[in-house]
């Protein structure tokens, strides 16, 4: 048993990490025997377990173990290992205890959370079975007392008032609707009885903003019941941080890592031999060949798209090829925008095994029961090693079969991208996520909870939300500009419809502002507040699509991510033809025809996933690693990775052509820490970055230089973002002073930088929209009657305006945070700029050029079509790929190209 000793504040290296520990101790588990574990569960549910199945999983007999002892646990194990049912196993057998002994006090006992409705529903059924079997024994009729009820948006009335009287034992709920029973001034007394809390896919939570709100409300729901706190995680890292969010601060927590228990084959496969002169139509052809070929052999596949999109595309192909195998009852797309009940019916049919495919784009990543499934095929990059973990551990539903995986790539990047990312699997180094930290909106949602709740000392508010891991570093100013602008401080914002949500009070006197000075201070709740937070709490952002204008006529739509990513001047596809943005107003979009251009923004840039900055710096030191040698060399070297020869082969000639260019240049070898910048003259003078950091932390670096090069030149700029680096692209006839451009952005200055690049795009229009919903200055709903989110869009332009004008308002401040923290990777690109700054890194910038290097054909060709003209973008891949040959044959006419 590893144990870190409780202290104050301690930095320490743990598993050769660098790891800051709050007021508590990490216990990882040890291992507990089955016959530890039986004597632990009553005779009831040994008895039927013993009934079904012939052993418990180490997993299982772990949980079982600790939640047992009351500790708060965090089990992290692959799909299939059991954690849900072992969770659920021990609670029952002391719920059974208890009412045996005659303790039936009503109220709520077990609260499971989760973040999708399906998963709560799956949970109930198989909750429900075992309980009625259970119940089968003589004189066992007071298990009747234990009851399974479900709490989310789509509850009724009805239902919710029969809880009232008759709570559940075991409530199954969101995040959201967990917090609206916290707040109930009725129903949350049925929750002082709780003791245990399951948060099942904590790890998808613990990203994201929900995983913030929810943080929170366990701190409220802590101050009615102590209970003990039980996370359940598909495999994710880092794991401590992942059970210091689900504890809290100055919780002990104790660690199940079961996460690499589960046999995992996972193999990259290229569709052709030759990769980069085959065409789409042949790469296609036997991309469906190898479909073909695993589909027919296995019972029932779950095949990964990145796109919805793809998704449809991959269905509707396989139905036309195949008609033999694939028909509407044999196969199914699975995505966010299919219908409710077409996504359940599908789940139903594949539980029952009716269906030979699934294909999906991320709908299916969490643990919703789809029944067995024997192979998960990955068409292109999941971009993240934990994502294809995920993913490929869908397979082989029991802890004792294998996870078959495989990737299908279709470009030389893809290859090494996915080749790379299998072999770090395969080894379990993986990727880590972020968790939010400090989100100011969620916190005034928190905030106006609280005022629901009771009238509140502001010091004490303060304590229990640094209570929540994801607020342990708020700073009381923070704190206290939240607390002013929900009681109403600025009042330019009253003359917008914009008022107060709490009432706050001085040494006993109604006040609408407080110095930072004030810690004796209270609030508590205003008279409207409890229906505006009913109907508007949450954090999911409304979204919808965006109507595209040339001049007064419609002529489509666009997804408001899309649009997002848009700045004057950028030109894209829509219905076949090529469009320049112009601006928008609310949620209008107007454009001009742009027949003459290329397109700068890929129609599925908004859905594509971002490369984990992890992975990106394993892929940078694979592929310097094998700059400089030979292609034999390079063959020997990655013999052992897990691709087909097709791969391996691509590989090698890849790399090996990238040597070439280096060599033309006059560069033997490039280290990990080496990043090029060529300078490529084609239509346009195109600077390309090599930082090969991940979309996210690009964006920031590419915002950055772009506004700096503009400064420069006195012209626009245009910018392409990829996961491998970015373009910015002139004129041919403006001289760049590139050495200049990359001194005029450093580590110091990026956040001032930023601050000015996306302070006027629509990227902060909307993210200041989603950012002033959640904080409840905007509203979605008003007494019942949904707001459009064009007028939602309207409302939040009209008073963005205003708070400009407001120092250090904190949801400008928050809009900032979100964007530059979430949306983007700024730590990242502040680590690689400093890197560069101290020396460990440099840029190596190359002579103009009309010859670029293979490293940037994928990113040329992204800037110069679209992936509707898929057939063209290989193409132009294949005619950059000639030029150089005939540049590098002509430079060494001895040489072997």
């Amino acid at each position: 048993m590893i144990i870190i000793k409780k202290v104050k504040t301690l930095s320490y290296v743990f598993n050769q990490k660098l790891i800051i520990l709050s007021n508590l101790m990490i216990k990882y588990a040890e291992r507990h025997s089955q016959e530890e574990v039986e004597k632990l569960l009553d005779p009831i549910v040994l008895e039927w377990f013993k009934g079904r199945y012939k052993s418990f999983s180490t997993p299982q007999i772990d949980a079982i173990y600790y939640i047992h002892s009351k500790e708060n646990v965090l089990v992290s194990s692959p799909t299939g290992t059991g954690k849900t049912f072992a969770a659920f196993l021990d609670i029952i057998s002391q719920l059974i205890q208890l009412y045996r002994n005659g303790n039936n006090d009503k109220g709520v006992k077990v609260i499971y959370v989760s973040p999708l409705k399906a998963l709560i529903n799956d949970i109930k059924k198989n909750l429900l079975v075992p309980l009625e079997e259970m119940k089968s024994g003589p004189e066992r009729e007071w298990l009747s007392h234990i009851n399974v009820g479900i709490r989310t948006s789509d509850s009724t009335s009805s239902e919710k008032a029969k809880q009232l009287l008759k709570p559940p034992t075991i409530l199954c709920t969101t995040p959201e609707s967990l917090a609206i029973a916290v707040t109930a001034p009725k129903f949350r007394e049925n929750l002082r009885t709780v003791k245990w809390v399951i948060v099942d896919e904590i790890h998808a939570l613990a990203e994201s903003k929900r995983g913030s709100y929810l943080s929170l409300t366990l701190e409220l729901l802590q101050e009615l019941a102590d209970f003990q706190r039980i996370g359940l995680s598909a495999t994710t890292s880092p794991i401590e941080e992942i059970a210091m969010f689900l504890a809290g601060s100055k919780r002990d927590v104790t660690i199940i890592d079961a996460r690499f228990e589960k046999k995992t084959v996972i193999e990259v496969l290229s569709p052709v031999k030759d990769i980069v002169r085959a065409s789409e139509t042949k790469v296609t052809e036997a991309t469906y060949s190898l479909l073909y070929r695993f589909l027919k052999n296995s019972k029932t596949a779950l095949i990964f798209t990145n796109t919805r999109s793809g998704t449809e595309r991959v269905v509707a192909n396989l139905k036309k090829k195949f008609p033999d195998i694939f028909t509407d009852e044999t196969i199914g797309a699975h995505h966010s925008s299919v219908s409710r009940d077409l996504r359940l019916d599908f789940e139903d049919r594949l539980k029952k095994g009716q269906l030979k495919a699934i294909v999906s784009s991320t709908s299916l990543e969490l643990g919703i029961d789809i029944g067995y499934i024997d192979l998960v095929i990955q068409l292109g990059s999941p971009k993240s090693i934990i994502r294809l973990l995920q993913r490929v551990g869908r397979s082989g539903h029991n802890i004792n079969s294998i996870s078959r995986g495989i990737i299908i790539a279709n470009d030389n990047d893809d290859i090494v991208e996915t080749t790379v990312m299998a072999y770090y699997a395969l080894r379990r180094e993986l990727d880590k996520i972020n968790i939010v930290k400090n989100a100011l909106d969620v916190l005034s949602q928190i905030i106006v909870s609280m005022s629901l709740i009771k009238r509140w000392n502001v010091s004490e508010a303060y304590s229990v939300i640094k209570r929540s891991y994801s607020y342990e570093n708020l700073e009381w100013k923070d704190f206290i500009d939240v607390i002013n602008y929900l009681a109403g401080a600025y009042h330019s914002l009253e003359e917008r419809g914009v008022y107060s949500k709490i009432s706050l009070y001085k040494d006993g006197e109604r006040v609408d502002r407080l110095n930072y000075e004030d810690r004796n201070a209270e609030f508590g709740k205003k008279k409207s507040a409890r229906m505006i937070f009913y109907l508007n709490q949450g954090t999911i952002p409304d979204e919808t699509k965006v109507v595209v204008y040339e001049g007064k006529r419609p002529i489509g739509t666009l997804e408001e991510e899309f649009v997002e990513r848009l700045v004057p001047g950028d030109r894209f596809v829509l219905a076949g033809k090529i469009y320049e943005f112009l601006n928008s107003k609310r949620m209008k979009v107007y454009v001009k025809k742009a027949d003459d251009s290329k397109p700068t923004v890929p129609a599925w840039f908004s859905e594509e996933l971002p490369l984990s900055y992890d992975l990106a710096n394993k892929i940078q030191a694979f592929r310097s690693s094998l700059l400089g040698i030979s292609k034999r060399e390079v063959l020997e070297k990655i013999s052992d990775y897990p691709a087909d020869e097709n791969a391996k082969k691509a590989i090698a000639e890849y790399l090996s052509l990238m040597t070439k260019f280096l060599k033309s240049k006059g560069i033997e070898k490039l280290s990990s820490g080496d990043y090029l910048v060529e300078q490529y003259e084609s239509d346009k003078f195109n600077i390309i970055f090599h930082t090969l950091l991940g979309r996210k932390a690009n964006d920031a670096l590419s915002r950055a230089f772009g506004y700096k090069l503009s400064e420069m030149i006195g012209s626009s700029v245009g910018v392409m973002v990829s996961d491998n680096g970015f373009v910015l692209s002139v004129d041919n006839e403006v001289k760049v002073n590139v050495k200049k451009l990359l001194k005029s952005v450093s580590s110091e200055n990026l956040d001032e930088i930023l601050h000015k690049a996306i302070s006027n795009t629509e990227l902060f229009r909307r993210k200041f929209r989603q950012v002033a919903a959640r904080s409840f200055m905007i509203l979605r709903n008003y007494k019942g009657h949904p707001i459009s989110v064009s007028k939602q869009q309207f409302n939040s332009d009209l008073l963005v305006k205003v708070v400009q004008k407001v120092e250090n308002f904190p949801l400008l401040k928050e809009t900032y945070r979100e964007i530059l923290q979430d949306y983007m990777d700024i730590s990242a690109a502040k680590e690689f700029l400093r890197k560069v700054e101290s020396g460990e890194y440099r840029f190596i910038v190359l002579e103009r050029s009309n010859v670029p290097s293979p490293f940037s054909f994928k990113m040329l060709a992204w800037g110069s079509s679209d992936v509707i003209l898929m057939e063209d973008r290989r193409k132009l891949i294949l005619k950059l790929h000639q030029k150089l040959i005939q540049f590098l044959r002509n430079k060494n006419r001895d040489a072997d190209i």
